[in-house]
């Protein structure tokens, strides 16, 4: 019994730390923002980028993950800034499907940016 008690708080550690992946935009270098202030709507060219991140183990070390400005790069040539920034994580079928096949021992995320890029 005492067994259990101490790995239910370690498995719980674990499951929280999952998959986890932090995004930062200030290596862009351009101005990004996540949002336009309300009722403010956005002129410039909107764009939707699709990549993706895989994780080993239930998701417990990261084996290559979703680069934010080598999505982007294409998007900012020419371009003065990001708006709208809008990033989405999640497991399409074929993620699933990935995941069920090994196990859990590979993981894949599909990463979604969409945003506008004002200025060009």
């Amino acid at each position: 019994m005492k067994s259990v008690a101490r790995t239910l708080p370690l498995l719980a550690l674990l499951a929280s730390t999952a998959c986890t992946q932090s995004f930062d935009a200030t290596s862009l270098g351009v101005p990004a923002t996540m949002a336009a202030g309300p009722g403010e709507t956005v002129a410039g060219t909107p764009f939707t980028v699709r990549t993706h991140s895989v994780h080993g183990a239930l998701g417990l070390f990261t084996i290559s993950q979703a680069n934010l400005r080598k999505a982007l790069a294409t998007q900012l040539v020419g371009g003065q800034q990001v708006a709208n920034l809008k990033i989405r994580s999640k497991s399409r079928w074929f993620d699933v499907l990935v995941t069920g096949i090994t196990l859990g021992m590979i993981v894949p995320r599909t990463v979604t940016f969409e945003g506008v890029v004002i200025g060009r």
